[in-house]
């Protein structure tokens, strides 16, 4: 039984089987990551987007954000192969979350797109059904904004084209100023969110983390939890990872590959 077959057994067994994932599910489909040699902070000085600065001059951090949106989503981005599989897995009741750290939306997209048609979670709450997964925004998601008065949340396209335009910062109905719904620097992590995908991770059966470095905490550390409390913690990425150590398989393969044969096993 190599490592898949392993990872499928274990999925299909659990009582609680949860996918984490991270920048290399999403780079496939053309998101840019943010880390490495072309990643975003090559361009933009990444300190320029912390809440601080947001707080202090908003006008000046919404015309920055404006040129970093651009540069991450100017293009159609669609879910890959393996968004699908993940989604497959929760439309058929083999995984109760996924836990994202991309800001993309593509997981959401992705389960629209197989018909399971749950909406993420960004705040922690109970948007998916008993049936259904649900899919945690550690990071939030670029593709919405919410005003920091009231907390509307709503499509950030409006928002940004507003921005664009010259509308600095782009403002709510109430008066209150609209930021990028997702964690900048300075900020920490919605303690509901965090607090729910740890408890997911200690009570996890089946672990999976995929295409994911595992190297940005507090999500990180998430498969040692995991991993403490008994689970089969499974990894597939390219590259090793701070956490290979706790795995009890690890898959060194396209992501955009391994997870729909996964997916083919876990159903056979």
């Amino acid at each position: 039984m190599d490592d898949l077959e392993r990872l499928a057994t274990a999925v299909r067994d659990a009582d609680t089987a949860v996918a984490f994932t991270g920048a290399g599910i999403s780079a496939p489909s053309g998101v840019p990551t943010f880390r490495g040699d072309d990643g975003v902070w090559e361009q933009f000085d990444q300190g320029q987007f912390a809440y601080g600065r947001f707080q202090r001059d908003p006008e000046g951090f919404w015309a920055d954000r404006v040129d970093l949106q651009r540069a991450m989503f100017d293009g159609e981005f669609e879910p890959n192969a393996a968004h699908e599989a993940v989604a497959a897995m929760g439309r058929d009741g083999h995984l109760e979350a996924v836990l994202t750290q991309n800001t993309d939306g593509l997981h959401g997209d992705a389960a629209a797109a197989v018909g399971e048609g749950n909406d993420a979670e960004a705040d922690g709450g109970s948007g998916a059904t008993a049936d259904e997964p649900t899919v945690l925004e550690l990071h939030g998601n670029s593709q919405r904004v919410r005003c920091t008065d009231c907390g509307k949340r709503t499509d950030g396209d409006p928002i940004f084209e507003r921005a664009a335009g010259g509308e600095l910062p782009p403002t709510c109905d109430c008066g209150g100023v609209f930021k990028p719904d997702v964690v900048l620097f300075g900020e920490q992590l919605p303690g509901a969110v965090l607090q729910r995908a740890r408890s997911l991770a200690r009570e996890s059966d089946a672990f999976l983390a995929i295409g994911s470095s595992l190297v940005v905490e507090p999500a990180a550390s998430l498969p040692r939890l995991a991993a403490s409390t008994g689970g089969t913690v499974g990894i597939v990425n390219l590259e090793s990872t701070p956490c290979d150590d706790v795995a009890d398989a690890v898959v060194r393969e396209d992501v955009t590959e391994a997870l729909p044969r996964l997916q083919e096993l876990i159903v056979e």
